[in-house]
């Protein structure tokens, strides 16, 4: 199979369900999600089954794999600029750290990816379960496809919005049905990384960005601005004072699956 011929499939990993999409030129066409019981953080051994079992059904041995995975199973930490750090694997010592600090020492291996920025930058580190990479990887080998790319949906759906997003002073939020990840931006340098276990709905949504505004009241007056993503907020779009909705959502659309639009976002 040539690489111009080279089938792309991407697949979603959420919270409570799994879908699967193709990609034809710019357009997904939507291929189903199954749904699961989320049995907490350790589901995602249920997730993965799940996928095996849509990728049986769908695709065939050459094809090529996004995956993207919800903020459910992902973790995320600000790692502070060091001069002090001389070389990648410092570095990475240094976000693990960071990690620990935050989260308390691990249980089970963790696999970091931390942001491109300047020297003298904070970076964002992001972690997937290394489990949950291997099993991955494994089962997309067992079906013969060859996997492009793993990433928490928060940098893939940040990734297809910046652009829109205001230089300087901004608060990004993406809120998917059981799980909010907030990145605060300050004079264009990343700030603040959080992760909070809420719904989203407008009540559940207005509180967490009333606590943000709170908290960073008490260290700086500048006001920033919100920016507000809600995959799964299909029929009902959120309606918050002084927040800016990003939606990945147009008049073609006609798939109403949260995991659906999510897919969108990859690249």
């Amino acid at each position: 199979m040539s690489l111009l011929s080279r089938e792309r499939f991407v697949a979603v990993l959420g919270a409570s369900g799994v879908g699967l999409g193709q990609r034809r030129g710019s357009a997904t066409l939507w291929l189903g999600s199954v749904g699961y019981i989320d049995e907490g953080f350790q589901s995602y051994a249920v997730a993965l089954d799940t996928l095996d079992r849509l990728l049986g059904e769908h695709t065939r041995a050459g094809a090529d794999l996004s995956v993207v995975i919800s903020g459910h199973f992902s973790r995320f930490c600000l790692v502070p600029w060091s001069a002090q750090i001389s070389s990648p694997d410092e570095l990475r010592g240094f976000a693990q750290l960071c990690f620990e600090d935050l989260f308390g020492a691990p249980s089970q291996p963790w696999s970091l990816v931390l942001s491109a920025e300047p020297a003298g930058y904070d970076r964002i580190a992001s972690a997937l379960p290394q489990d949950l990479l291997e099993r991955l990887r494994t089962l997309v080998s067992g079906r013969g496809l060859r996997l492009r790319s793993v990433q928490p949906y928060l940098m893939t759906a940040f990734n297809c919005f910046d652009k829109s997003l205001a230089a300087g002073d901004f608060l990004f939020i993406v809120a998917e049905p059981q799980r909010s990840v907030l990145l605060l931006a300050r004079d264009g340098r990343w700030a603040a990384v959080r992760s909070a276990g809420n719904g989203d709905s407008d009540a559940a949504l207005s509180a967490l960005i009333g606590r943000e505004r709170q908290l960073q009241a008490s260290t700086s007056e500048r006001p920033f601005n919100v920016y507000l993503h809600a995959p799964a907020r299909l029929d009902a779009p959120p309606q918050i004072a002084e927040v800016q909705l990003r939606t990945l959502e147009d008049d073609t659309m006609n798939v109403r699956d949260g995991l659906y639009v999510m897919s969108r976002a990859v690249a």
